[in-house]
């Protein structure tokens, strides 16, 4: 990065100003003495210069000078539109490994089925002939 001013990521939640969208940071922290997890959320002023940001945006704010008397963060970009679409992937924020995943044709899979199939087929026959000799030489 240029510059060493702070960057936050949050949804907006309110549009209806002009230039100007609401934004809401929200942040896991434990409890000091209880350790249960909290969500704790902050709302924030940022200007949009374009005035295009919809509510329901994940939008990614950066530190500013006072723009007036509650906005000083601006919108640097949009990751994400109000319906859930990505717009902009989110770098280094997850890392994602690709599994090596091994192939086997189908047909390969239909010939071994058949081979034991064809070997269970085999076998029973020749149990099914063998109790049948033997009933036979008991029956004598």
């Amino acid at each position: 990065m240029a510059n060493d001013r702070r960057r936050l990521i949050g949804r907006v939640v309110s549009d209806k100003m002009e230039k100007t969208v609401v934004v809401a940071i929200e942040r896991r922290k434990a409890h000091r003495v209880y350790k249960k997890v909290m969500n704790l959320t902050k709302k924030v002023m940022a200007h949009d210069e374009s005035n295009a940001v919809e509510a329901g945006s994940v939008v990614q704010i950066v530190e500013s000078k006072p723009l007036s008397k509650n906005k000083r963060w601006v919108v640097e970009k949009v990751l994400e539109g109000p319906g859930g679409r990505v717009l902009e992937p989110i770098v280094g924020a997850v890392d994602v490994k690709p599994e090596v995943v091994e192939v086997v044709e189908a047909a390969e899979v239909v010939e071994a089925d058949k081979t034991v199939a064809a070997d269970e087929t085999v076998a029973a026959d020749e149990t099914a002939a063998a109790s049948v000799e033997g009933e036979a030489h008991d029956s004598e």
